[in-house]
């Protein structure tokens, strides 16, 4: 087909113009108000473009000024930059400019640098009274709680299942789980809960010496360790360790749509990512902790020969008086609890990621916190119920 009459003149004149080495547009002037521009503004004739619309604003000291595009079939950013900065230079006169007629092929490149479309406004805080915090943190709280109480009935509804299915279970990751959750963790843990029973001892060595009691840092120590503070203390180690990783694996899974994939390829996410890692730290936590209880022992039997004149064999004596299987049982069960504890919340919190990497830290680092709270409390109400039950 053809080219129009107008095109094909405007064809001959880009090509006539290119072959000369001439300017690709065409710059006209209607009285002090008006300039028209046609053809081509390219980054080549920047200088002769700012030179003509120079030479045409130069005496304007007031009024407005209108350019008119509408004859412009291209344009790049150099050539708008031009125009921006005249607009610039004119409005420091008091001078208005518009650019208006711009077709559809250049209209977007105007509308960007002239800025036509009003700015967005800008977002302002409005501070939160201390009551309205409070009461958001609440509800927040009480959100979190549910999910965590509807995750644990999803949890039990796909360990029923597996129950039915075995094979259904991802079994051979309980063993890596396991090694990752309870044999690396065995270091720190001893290491810690040494020097807690250390420093316990070593705290009540001044006033066992003013009563005469030295003795009866066995006492002391074994008991609070065993029934107290070595479930407490690894558990929160634990909870440290594999408790912000299993939110942030499962987190990573859920934002990068692997877990999606799982219930594609037919597999339940729960019994194939949940229980397996809900088993591996119900079965090394009570493990970890009666090591802890060992451990804290050893501490206070090293402050005791060193600092209190006592012997090896005097001291293990009356540690095996004065704790009995009972507090070490009850150590257990806390440990268990806790332990199941950190695993749900760690996995609700990753499958409620959101948002990619920004999203996976926020729920791995709620997953700490959520994590302490939730330990500190259930050791309180594990305490009083056995205080109530006489145990």
């Amino acid at each position: 087909m053809a080219p129009t009459t107008a095109s094909a003149h405007g064809m001959r004149w880009r090509r006539a113009h290119k072959q000369r080495g001439e300017p690709a547009f065409r710059f006209e002037r209607e009285g002090e108000g008006l300039i028209r521009l046609a053809g081509e503004l390219r980054l080549e004739d920047a200088a002769e473009l700012w030179r003509l619309l120079h030479e045409a604003t130069n005496g304007l000291k007031a009024g407005k000024v209108i350019v008119d595009v509408d004859g412009v079939t291209k344009a790049d950013g150099g050539s708008m930059a031009l125009l921006v900065e005249l607009r610039a230079e004119l409005a420091a006169r008091g001078v208005d400019m518009d650019v208006t007629g711009a077709s559809k092929v250049v209209e977007p490149i105007v509308s960007l640098y002239m800025c036509d479309e009003a700015p967005c406004p800008l977002y302002r805080h409005e501070t939160e009274s201390t009551v309205a915090q409070i009461g958001r943190a609440t509800i927040h709280v009480g959100h979190e709680a549910k999910e965590i109480v509807g995750f644990f009935g999803e949890m039990v509804l796909a360990a029923v299942r597996l129950v039915r299915a075995p094979r259904s279970g991802h079994w051979r990751d309980v063993i890596r789980l396991i090694e990752r959750s309870g044999a690396d963790a065995v270091p720190i843990v001893l290491l810690i809960n040494f020097l807690i029973g250390f420093v316990m001892a070593f705290q009540s060595a001044r006033e066992l010496k003013l009563f005469g009691a030295n003795l009866y840092v066995a006492d002391l120590v074994g008991i609070a360790h065993t029934r107290e503070l070595a479930p407490l203390m690894t558990a929160i180690i634990v909870c440290g360790r594999s408790g912000a990783a299993f939110a942030a694996e499962i987190g990573s899974m859920k934002v990068s749509e692997e877990i999606d994939a799982l219930r594609t390829l037919g597999l339940g996410p729960f019994g194939w990512l949940v229980v397996p890692r809900v088993i591996a730290l119900m079965a090394v936590v009570p493990v970890l902790t009666l090591l802890g209880d060992f451990m804290g022992i050893l501490g206070g039997m090293l402050v005791a020969v060193s600092d209190l004149d006592l012997s090896v064999r005097g001291y293990l004596h009356e540690t095996t008086l004065s704790v009995e299987p009972m507090d070490v049982g009850t150590g257990l069960l806390k440990s268990a609890i806790f332990a199941l504890a950190i695993a749900l919340i760690a996995c609700q919190q990753g499958f409620a990621a959101t948002g990619g990497a920004e999203g996976v830290g926020r729920r791995t680092t709620a997953t700490v916190v959520a994590s302490l709270f939730a330990l500190v409390l259930i050791d309180a109400l594990v305490t009083v119920a056995f205080r109530v039950v006489g145990i």
